[in-house]
């Protein structure tokens, strides 16, 4: 690269682009603030959902429900609730209000009441996994050029603790909602010697072993996915940019 090369302005800025190459150009140099405010809207509506069911907005809460319903099990004693006196509820707390029943396509359909508030529109540990893989991507970013790229199996090691512990649940549950080995955590307490507080060993609630699982294991997954896949994504970004300069280059010079 000669001197005016590495003087000169960036391609996008010397020569005429249509709107489109330079929504491009933009998109190369700041892949990261696009990924954090599409993350950031992805993360955000599912809490939307019970701030319309709040105000009243019952068919847009609805169709933000709908629409995650896809992605989650939306399992209420798994989820937050907003805009009542309890952040989460029992699975005894949820068949009251509802239906006394352990058949998840009907206690899905619970969004909350006046008096419980509203549910989120995904489970904690979906909030936990995409949060933290924002959270790890803003950090990942300034450092960047200092990190190694994380090899396939250390993604596999960050990845094992949620495959576990999701698997688990779900042999669990196939005993029946609230019957299960992972709900009750007997295991646990036997290991332990009960030295822990009860609400500690059973259920799902915040401060339980379950909760704090699922948000350990969210964490572990959302670094693991940054710090493997995102170095990919910059080199990515960064051979587009290239070759998009070096064709408009080869443009501009054969219509002089």
């Amino acid at each position: 690269m000669n001197t005016y090369e590495q003087s000169a302005p960036p391609v996008e800025n010397r020569y005429p682009l249509t709107l489109s190459r330079r929504a491009t150009f933009w998109l190369t140099k700041n892949w990261m603030v696009a990924f954090a405010i599409v993350m950031g809207l992805y993360i955000g509506l599912p809490f939307i959902a019970p701030l319309f069911m709040y105000l009243g907005w019952t068919a847009l809460a609805n169709f933000i429900y709908t629409f995650y319903s896809f992605q989650c099990h939306q399992m209420p004693q798994r989820s937050f609730f907003l805009f009542g006196p309890r952040a989460m509820y029992s699975l005894n707390e949820i068949q009251s209000a509802w239906q006394d029943t352990t058949n998840p396509m009907v206690l899905r359909q619970f969004i909350g009441s006046p008096e419980m508030g509203w549910k989120a529109a995904w489970s904690d540990r979906m909030v936990y996994m995409y949060t933290s893989t924002l959270i790890f991507g803003i950090i990942w970013w300034p450092l960047r050029r200092r990190l190694k790229k994380l090899p396939w199996w250390g993604l596999a090691l960050f990845l094992l603790p949620m495959f576990i512990d999701g698997s688990t649940h779900f042999v669990s549950d196939l005993a029946g909602l609230g019957q299960g080995f992972r709900y009750t955590n007997v295991w646990l307490a036997n290991l332990t010697n009960n030295a822990l507080p009860a609400t500690f060993y059973a259920g799902n609630a915040l401060g339980s072993f379950n909760s704090w699982m699922r948000l350990i294991t969210g964490l572990f997954f959302g670094m693991g996915i940054v710090w493997f896949g995102f170095p990919y994504l910059d080199e990515w970004f960064q051979d587009t940019a290239r070759i998009m300069q070096a064709k408009i280059r080869n443009e501009v010079s054969r219509t002089w």
